[in-house]
């Protein structure tokens, strides 16, 4: 079991001393990974208020539903199906060769941050090196979480937390296998997945008043922090199981 105090004071220390790559680096993660969410406009347009208009309009729309055969029902739901099915699959691909490995390389500046290496923002390109094994690697982390989450949802966070540690030690450990890496993860997590959820749930009073900081207090404060705390929860445990 680790101090989690500790953790997130080590943390803090090494976001204070290099702020401003921590919360590019942070910011860079959030977006890909939807930590940040866009603003959503609410314009309103003017529509001519008129009952005979909306009649009408109505009209011609039950009319046109009307019209429609069972065939081209059939048709219209499978374009669309496709159209889903399409999005999800580019969005999964785009995930897997792009987001996974900037995720590793981003965590991987927040691990040489906390050891005190002073890095840059271009360190999180360092994810995609070696990408096959890194891809790979991470790939499997979100199949399992996947199927896990297939059963319900708290057996899903249960494989996440497991699996906490894989994008720290697929950098530092390129000479194990996928598996293996999937492997140290969880042995070096057991006894530690709730105290990390508890670690986790620390951090919510700051995500809910970045929220009404219009997210700036988020991402100048909470996310690098966070990245940073779990950092060193990920070089805590390397020694508690060195």
């Amino acid at each position: 079991m680790f101090d989690r105090i500790a953790v997130k004071a080590q943390g803090k220390e090494a976001f204070k001393k290099n702020y401003w790559p921590s919360v590019a680096v942070a910011f860079i993660m959030s977006l890909l990974l939807g930590g940040t969410g866009g603003a959503v406009s609410n314009a309103t347009s003017s529509v001519p208020d008129t009952t005979q208009v909306h009649y009408e309009v109505s009209g011609d729309l039950d009319a046109a539903i009307d019209a429609i055969t069972p065939e081209q029902a059939v048709l219209i739901i499978g374009a669309i199906a496709g159209v889903l099915m399409t999005i999800l699959a580019i969005s999964s691909i785009i995930r897997i060769v792009l987001f996974n490995p900037i995720t590793v390389g981003g965590n991987h500046f927040f691990k040489k941050n906390v050891r005190g290496e002073s890095p840059t923002v271009g360190t999180i390109v360092d994810g995609f090196s070696p990408y096959a094994h890194v891809v790979v690697t991470m790939l499997l982390k979100d199949v399992f979480v996947a199927l896990w989450s297939l059963l319900l949802i708290v057996p899903g966070v249960i494989k996440s937390y497991e699996y906490r540690l894989v994008p720290y030690l697929v950098k530092d450990h390129p000479e194990l296998k996928p598996m293996e890496v999937l492997k140290l993860s969880s042995r070096m997590m057991q006894g530690n997945k709730w105290a990390a959820f508890v670690m986790d749930l620390s951090f919510l009073g700051w995500l809910i008043l970045g929220i009404f900081t219009f997210n700036l207090g988020n991402i100048f404060w909470t996310f690098p922090y966070q990245d940073n705390a779990d950092a060193a929860l990920y070089e805590e445990l390397c020694r508690q199981n060195a």
